[in-house]
């Protein structure tokens, strides 16, 4: 099984990480792939950046353990997750989580798991900016209700 987790500034090539997730594997029957992007926000707001923060080495091995939980449900034979952090502007890839089953629905069905996790437990934490000001973003009541679901 093969599960691999970055925590990084810099931007990511999706179809290079699928690339070398599926290489050399004939045991794939299915590959699914999120990718996350900075939305756009309400100009109104004044919203124009994102910034998230986290801790190194507690990130990455919360992360690994949502990867292995989705293992433990599903018959996994890849997981790919690269979350960036960092100062983030509207249409820049924030997050993939690539997951590889011999079958669809596995891939399918653990992929949202990992995100549901991604969004309600991962330690990142998310300030928006508005010209000089800044302000955190707290969780939403919809992310905690998707991960509800999983229990």
């Amino acid at each position: 099984m093969n599960c691999s987790i970055s925590v990084q500034t810099e931007d990511f090539d999706v179809g290079a990480e699928i690339d070398a997730l599926t290489a050399g594997r004939a045991d794939i029957g299915a590959m699914v792939s999120f990718v996350g992007y900075v939305r756009e926000f309400n100009l109104q707001d004044g919203v124009t950046a994102l910034e998230l923060e986290h801790y190194p080495g507690m990130t990455e091995r919360s992360l690994e353990a949502i990867a292995r939980r989705a293992m433990m449900r599903w018959p996994l034979t890849g997981v790919r997750i690269i979350h960036r952090y960092g100062r983030l502007h509207p249409s820049d890839r924030i997050v993939t989580v690539l997951t590889a089953s011999a079958h669809r629905q596995a891939a399918f069905e653990a992929n949202t798991f990992i995100m549901d996790y991604l969004k309600s437990e991962a330690p990142f934490w998310k300030k928006e900016h508005r010209g000089q000001q800044a302000a955190w973003v707290q969780a939403r009541k919809s992310d905690l209700q998707a991960l509800a679901r999983w229990a």
